[in-house]
């Protein structure tokens, strides 16, 4: 079962740059990460029980580079929380929503993780994700 909104992705080309904009909301960094992976480093930046992830290529070929030469910077995802990612894959397919993943990946964190395609879901790039401790 989703429990949570776990964080907001968003887009960005230059993480120590979009951080000075949330140091001015008063926001603080609470770490960040390179994921090779994903070709990706991410910055995390808590606010009540949700995070907001930014996420800069660190490829010109990445997912997150392709986005933003094709949409600009912005949100790119929402990640919802759950304590069985492999669960909600099979329910989300058992409800004819269509998905990236079929098995679930590392993620940041140490998460596992999987998305839904935007294509079934109003547009919105919907990843599970289920926190390892």
């Amino acid at each position: 079962m989703l429990n949570k909104l776990n964080h907001i992705g968003i887009a960005v080309k230059n993480i120590e740059d979009t951080l000075l904009i949330y140091k001015k909301l008063g926001l603080e960094l609470e770490s960040i990460e390179e994921v090779p992976s994903q070709k990706v480093k991410v910055a995390f930046i808590p606010i009540g029980e949700v995070r907001i992830e930014l996420l800069e290529p660190t490829s010109d070929d990445s997912p997150i580079a392709k986005f933003i030469a094709k949409r600009g910077e912005g949100i790119h995802h929402l990640a919802f929380g759950t304590d069985d990612v492999v669960e909600e894959l099979n329910l989300a397919e058992s409800n004819d929503l269509r998905l990236i993943d079929k098995v679930p990946r590392q993620g940041a964190h140490n998460a596992s993780i999987a998305f839904l395609h935007p294509k079934s879901t109003l547009g919105v790039l919907i990843e599970l994700c289920q926190e390892n401790h």
